[in-house]
């Protein structure tokens, strides 16, 4: 027997006089991690892998930027144990024929009519004479590739998915994915998909009981200036129980995408789905929980926002957002944290975007790539100093002028909700707010221009409540704390036990 490895236990140039002894040498080395330095299969080995485990056997299609995942398993050899069938069907007229017709070609639509007609189709044709000892699965992609002329454009995007059985003749269950090619050429951006499908495929197969696993490793042999994942969704039994919000909590934690979303039932989305020539309101906050005065920044905001003429009378989208800062208890995020406070805002019938923008110039920069209507954003007194204070942009070669730059040059609005002193009980506005004295003819500018709004009305009660304040009666079971936070809050809170309700007082503390 002969095997030869190249370019670091590559498999791409290896030849063997006896198969079956190189295979099982090959899916020995695979099970060691043996097969590369960091302990990582490499897209090839990956591929091979695949077409060396004689139970996996399934169907390839692809629309647009070429059959790049399918030919990774053309190109490593043994795809015969593989692939059933791969398909691009390039032609609108073909696709619609084949798989219906479509508003979106590149659409999560497109590609869950692709998955089902495929892995329905191989059940069709193959379950009765090799259903009992292979589990089946399709794969799917629909893509569009687009260079980049200049920084700051918009590269290809594409969907992605897998259905798949985890054992013979079991339900299938489905991954979906949404990804963003980021490099410049067109010929790099479809090798990335090629890439990116092959881990989605090796991720499905032997990654699917640990999922965090699993989207961590679709990046092997790729990176985040390449490419970038945006949306994922796990169904089916092979992740029973799985919430997938916490998968997209999951794409922004391991630097897959800067922001993830989804919707107040907890359906995983792309931004496009929902803010796509949209005008967007977006509150950001830490709710833990949200209180009254947190509503009534939004609504009062909210009230001010659909007033613009540029809106003329357009109903826009509300959404909550929250930074990973925001969601650290501590040095780490609570998964069970997390939960209840994305629950406690379901009840709002709001989206909820998980970002990694601790700035706001960053976070309207980001809106602004998938609408370019208004935007508007109700935040509190002491945010607003923190918007104008220069220290936070000493890493930029603009400073503060950039920021705001960034900030206000789309149109964006921020709409103030006052202050209220705990200790003085001084009421401060965008009116009387001390700013240094450098910056007043800046701050000024920015208020003659409307860029920065007060809010009024507002509840003046709600001035008196105070989130440090909230939390701890929660804890406690204290009923007064009706008066501090939404009656829909409260209620979500009470019969779901969230954020500890009522614990301090059952422990007796």
């Amino acid at each position: 027997m002969q095997i030869q490895f190249v370019a670091q236990y590559g498999v791409q140039g290896w030849v063997a006089d006896d198969l079956v002894a190189a295979a099982a040498a090959l899916c020995t080395l695979c099970r060691a991690g043996t097969m590369t330095k960091d302990n990582k299969l490499n897209t090839g080995q990956k591929a091979l892998q695949i077409n060396l485990d004689a139970k996996k056997y399934g169907a390839f299609a692809e629309i647009g930027a070429g059959q790049e995942v399918a030919r990774w398993f053309f190109h490593v050899g043994k795809a015969s144990g593989t692939v059933a069938k791969t398909i691009s069907a390039y032609d609108m007229a073909v696709s619609d024929a084949i798989y219906g017709p479509s508003d979106r070609y590149v659409s999560r639509k497109r590609l869950q009519a692709m998955l089902d007609l495929e892995f329905g189709l191989l059940l069709q044709r193959l379950d009765k004479t090799i259903g009992d000892r292979r589990t089946f699965f399709a794969f799917a992609n629909t893509v569009t590739t687009k260079p980049i002329a200049k920084a700051g454009e918009e590269g290809g995007h594409g969907w992605l998915g897998i259905k798949f059985q985890d054992r013979p003749r079991g339900e299938p269950s489905t991954i979906i994915i949404h990804a963003r090619m980021l490099d410049w050429e067109t010929a790099r951006q479809q090798e990335s998909v090629g890439v990116l499908g092959v881990n989605l495929i090796h991720g499905a197969f032997y990654l699917h009981l640990e999922p965090e696993r699993l989207i961590g490793a679709l990046l092997d042999s790729l990176s985040w200036q390449r490419i970038e994942v945006d949306m994922i969704k796990f169904s089916g039994p092979a992740f029973n129980g799985l919430d997938n919000r916490l998968m997209a909590l999951q794409l922004v934690q391991q630097w897959l995408t800067e922001a993830a979303m989804f919707t107040a039932d907890g359906e995983t989305v792309i931004p496009a789905e929902l803010l796509y020539k949209k005008p967007v309101l977006l509150e950001r906050g830490s709710f833990r929980p949200l209180t009254n005065p947190m509503l009534d920044m939004l609504e009062r905001a909210q009230e001010m926002f659909v007033r613009q003429p540029a809106l003329q009378g357009e109903a826009p989208v509300v959404m909550f957002e929250m930074t990973l800062r925001q969601l650290q208890v501590g040095d780490a995020i609570d998964h069970r944290d997390f939960l209840d406070r994305v629950d406690t805002l379901g009840a709002l019938g709001k989206p909820v975007l998980i970002s990694n923008f601790l700035r706001y110039h960053r976070l309207v920069t980001y809106l602004s790539r998938h609408t370019q209507r208004p935007i508007g954003l109700p935040i509190g007194l002491l945010r607003l100093r923190d918007v104008m204070d220069e220290r936070f942009y000493t890493d930029m070669p603009g400073g503060l002028m950039e920021s705001l730059g960034q900030l206000f040059k789309n149109g964006a609005k921020l709409y103030v909700y006052p202050s209220l002193d705990k200790k003085t009980g001084r009421l401060t506005t965008v009116e009387n707010l001390e700013v240094a004295p450098n910056l007043r003819h800046l701050y000024a500018h920015l208020l003659e221009n409307k860029c920065i709004e007060n809010i009024a009305p507002f509840n003046v009660d709600a001035l008196k409540i105070y989130s440090s304040d909230v939390l701890p009666r929660i804890q406690a079971g204290d009923p007064s704390v009706a008066r501090s936070i939404p009656p829909q809050i409260l209620e979500v809170i009470q019969a779901k036990h969230l954020f500890g309700w009522g614990q301090k007082a059952k422990a007796g503390v």
